[in-house]
């Protein structure tokens, strides 16, 4: 299985500019991360066609939040919020799957 992590960097609020220049390098760090050392075991998973595809990004408070947007099985996904949970991100819940504004 193939396991990408998106950095988002376009956020629901506009941060200071030097506290956005430290959020999205954080940000960029934590989705390298999370898609080579923590969701790694994902990769012996399923067939290599396969894949999830997770968005990382920040809510208002400065918090992480992670959502997975492509379907895959429960099993995957219950395992993808186990160890964003372990990291204390909280879920991206939105209203429909396409997170971007204007894009």
């Amino acid at each position: 299985m193939t396991v990408t992590v998106l950095p988002i960097f376009q956020t629901d609020f506009i941060p200071d500019p030097s506290l956005g220049k430290i959020m999205n390098e954080r940000l960029r760090i934590a989705a390298a991360d999370l898609q080579d050392i923590h969701l790694q075991h994902l990769h012996a998973i399923g067939q290599r066609s396969d894949d999830v595809v997770v968005y990382l990004s920040y809510n208002p408070k400065y918090k992480m939040r992670w959502r997975v947007v492509n379907d895959v099985p429960e099993e995957v996904e219950g395992f993808v919020t186990q160890i964003c949970g372990n990291l204390g991100y909280i879920q991206w819940k939105t209203a429909g799957i396409n997170v971007f504004k204007g894009i």
